[in-house]
């Protein structure tokens, strides 16, 4: 009752804002194509001065809000098409004017004269996300998308490989906008099978609406990949081959046919390579030292593929199926090696226990997407997306332990251990959202149901004479069932000429069901139930001080609900001194964001953010309670997690030919949590991370790149902390065949110097260690683009941008 009189509030203070003019409409080529990205402005007639600026979105649509009464002429100006005017347009106190469909002439090319240099800049701030364009960087070139994430603004990657977003964990991963259900190793190993040659765009949003499921505390990061939009035939090959310790190639494909009533498009990639990992830790517990070493190497076999049609039934409504699949198969080896002695003795090693492991992994996934979309092109739009993927994740691991004397010639004990631990999850998804015009501003209205069946199978075996016998005391079976149902509403309108208001609430129900099997009766564990309602509401303002100058406000909720693989009490062993456990017991994490951000002369952006986390899901390392020698590493909730947060995004060009961005990230990070017997969590650290990319145009055609970040100490989880790292990447690019072929020299991580080094000390175990990676190479990469889109033409700067230029956008 609450939420509906607070509704009626809103909307009828809404009503009380005097309406002001507006134009809109669709632009479309001659074939009745939509077309995107166009730079469009409303020009006062009486001195052609710049009224509003603008471009339009994906289907050709562009809007002009907030403007005064008066007479005005219309401009449109993109590559290859003619030049456009309307003028003529009168506007009155509060009229909605719609333009309809207006319609742009293909532009008479002379191949002899032309030269294109038409480049979108490496990262965008839009009032909702901030895109990071990949293809704008060279440095990519040999790259997979979890070490482009390592680059993107705003982000940070751990040493486990967890995402942070300005500072806050629980980051929730989306691919052409759908989401990725994986976790831990699995979204590591996906991501890392995900070559950077594939992907158009990063899109990072920090504090996403009320259409956007509320999941993911540190808010959305979208992987967007390449689809051409061009008519006609077109497509793309590509090559990638690098070497680092071990090399790597790749070789893909894009395609796509698009005519007046259909879009086919596809791709293609398959890529074999190494790579490897090592860490050392030296710890601390029970009066017992224990000097480890970690060396990991796996040999992987990537493929992946994506095939879609669209069809255009008319101007209004279409059709779309979308079907992707990805396969990764490795083989992997770790070498585990700990060094016993006393700490009243260091130098008198007790034991040394050697874990040879080989280990098997299979990873298949299979999605498929069927969408219908309605849009009038005047503001009323209907969307339907229904969705189905599956999973399936299979790991063998063979693991012989042995403990050898302290000269290490001697075995005194032999423990072998098999594990077999496949994993199933099935997702189902279906999602209806609804936009149209009211009040003088967009109304939202949505619903989604998601399901999530996962069924998790830890099997533990040891060899006795030779023969495996499961270990039914250690062995069991966890089903997973998860259900949401959500509801959204959300609100944006022009409230005056300088001010813009978006509000939104969403609710989800969600019931959930965690079901641990065991072989022996003793050990049966009742399920674990999950049903809670959660409101999750939003609300953004802007305010613009002048032409250059403007204000953001945004305020949101999010949830992080924990998954299997956090939820499952399976001890994943290492080796027998080693493992890590979930925790069946968790509780999802609440967190409140507020973020404040300023745009100098629509480039250079500012934020503020500040962030407290309720039962926070962290990563913590503690001893055994049974075995004196063991420590794991599971997952609990503290008490809070407080986060203050600082970001610029600055783009400078320095020269005609020198082209910069820069971008800095800074937080303090504070984690409380006390959980009894002496084991409290009271860490504060202050971390920063900056990332720079110059671009330099060279001579004889080659355009080259220096890139690098530093990342200051700070902590990940919530009791390691870790020393500063940094890296510097160089790269080189030259066009042949009329820019059909692009080729690209890349030198990652030169210095060597990304690797991690940090300390813990939490509840009697204290242990420091470091790691490093395959992070230092070489790569070349080819790209032939072919179809009837390598069409040149002169670039020249419009009247539009020249005006854009003058104000500063």
């Amino acid at each position: 009752m609450r939420t509906y009189v607070t509704l009626c509030l809103l909307f009828s203070t809404l009503l009380g804002f005097s309406q002001t003019a507006s134009v809109k409409g669709q632009l479309q080529g001659p074939d009745k194509e939509a077309l995107a990205y166009v730079n469009v402005a409303l020009m006062n007639a009486a001195d052609s001065s710049l009224a509003k600026a603008g471009i339009s979105d994906e289907s050709g649509v562009f809007e002009f809000r907030a403007l005064k009464a008066g007479n005005y002429f219309f401009k449109a100006v993109t590559l290859n098409m003619q030049d456009l005017t309307k003028p003529g347009l009168t506007l009155t106190d509060g009229q909605l004017l719609d333009l309809g469909v207006v319609g742009m002439t293909a532009k008479t090319l002379e191949i002899a004269e032309a030269t294109i240099t038409a480049t979108r800049p490496l990262v965008e701030v839009r009032p909702d996300r901030t895109v990071f364009n990949v293809q704008g960087t060279i440095n990519s070139t040999g790259a997979d998308a979890l070490a482009l994430l390592r680059k993107a603004p705003s982000v940070t990657v751990d040493n486990n490989d967890n995402i942070n977003v300005l500072g806050r964990a629980g980051v929730l991963l989306y691919v052409d906008g759908k989401r990725l259900p994986l976790s831990g190793q699995d979204l590591s190993s996906y991501l890392q099978s995900l070559p950077a040659d594939q992907i158009d765009r990063i899109d990072i949003i920090t504090n996403p609406g009320a259409k956007y499921e509320a999941e993911g505390n540190a808010g959305i990061i979208d992987i967007r990949l390449k689809k051409d939009k061009n008519l006609g035939a077109n497509g793309s090959v590509s090559t990638t081959a690098s070497q680092g310790k071990y090399g790597q190639a790749n070789l893909s494909g894009t395609g796509n046919f698009r005519n007046k009533k259909i879009n086919l498009f596809g791709s293609g990639m398959f890529g074999v390579g190494k790579r490897f990992d090592n860490m050392k830790f030296y710890s601390l517990q029970n009066d017992i030292i224990q000097d480890e070493i970690n060396e990991n190497l796996s040999d992987a076999r990537n493929g992946n593929y994506r095939l879609g049609l669209d069809f255009f039934k008319s101007k209004t409504q279409t059709f779309g199926f979308l079907v992707g699949g990805n396969i990764h198969q490795s083989d992997r080896t770790n070498f585990n090696r700990i060094e016993l002695s006393p700490q009243s003795n260091p130098e008198a090693i007790d034991s040394i226990l050697v874990a040879n492991n080989t280990v098997d992994v299979g990873r298949r996934q299979q999605t498929y997407n069927l969408n219908y979309r309605f849009d009038d092109g005047k503001g009323k739009v209907f969307n339907v997306d229904v969705d189905y993927g599956n999973y399936r994740n299979t790991t063998l691991r063979y693991q012989p332990n042995l403990y050898y004397d302290a000269t290490e010639s001697n075995i005194v004990t032999e423990v072998i251990k098999q594990y077999d631990t496949p994993s199933d999850i099935d997702i189902y998804t279906a999602q209806f959202d609804f936009e149209n015009k009211l009040l003088g501003g967009l109304f939202g209205a949505g619903a989604k149901f998601s399901r999530v069946v996962s069924d998790n199978t830890f099997l533990a075996f040891d060899q006795t004479n030779g023969v495996y016998v499961m270990n039914d005391s250690v062995s069991n079976l966890f089903d997973y069932d998860e259900m949401v149902y959500a509801g959204y509403v959300n609100y944006q309108r022009e409230l005056s000429k300088k001010w813009n208001l978006s509000a939104g609430l969403r609710v989800e129900q969600t019931d959930a069901t965690g079901n641990l099997t065991a072989f022996l009766p003793e050990l049966q564990e009742p399920p674990v139930e999950l049903n809670y309602l959660n409101w999750f509401p939003n609300l953004g303002l802007t305010y613009q001080i002048s032409q250059q100058n403007s204000l953001s406000f945004n305020a949101g909720r999010r949830i992080n609900r924990p998954d299997y693989n956090v939820l499952n009490p399976f001890n994943n062993r290492l080796s027998e001194l080693s493992y890590e456990k979930g925790n069946p017991f968790l509780k999802p994490e609440i967190v409140n964001n507020v973020e404040l951000g300023y745009t100098l002369a629509y480039r250079y952006n500012f934020k503020l953010g500040y962030s407290h986390t309720t039962n926070q899901i962290t990563r913590l390392i503690a001893p055994d309670t049974i075995d004196p020698r063991a420590g794991y590493i599971t997952w609990d909730n503290l008490a809070s997690q407080t986060i203050f947060s600082f970001n610029v995004s600055a783009p400078v060009q320095i020269t005609k030919k020198w082209n910069a961005y820069f971008n800095l990230n800074a937080s303090h990070i504070d984690n409380q949590a006390d959980y009894g017997n002496g084991a409290v969590v009271d860490v504060q650290a202050f971390t920063y991370n900056i990332y720079q990319q110059h671009t330099i145009d060279l001579p004889f055609g080659f355009k080259g790149e220096i890139s690098g970040w530093y990342s200051g100490p700070g902590v990940w989880g919530g009791v390691f902390l870790y020393e500063s790292s940094w890296s510097l990447d160089l790269g080189l690019q030259k066009k042949f065949l009329h820019d059909k072929l692009n080729v690209r020299l890349s030198a990652s991580d030169i210095f060597y110097e990304s690797g991690w080094d940090g300390y813990s000390d939490f509840n009697g175990l204290y242990s420091t260690g470091g790691g490093r990676w395959d992070s230092r190479r070489v790569s070349l990469s080819l790209n032939y683009r072919f179809g009837n889109d390598n069409v040149k033409t002169r670039r020249r700067e419009t009247s539009i941008e020249a005006e854009q230029k003058r104000v500063g956008g």
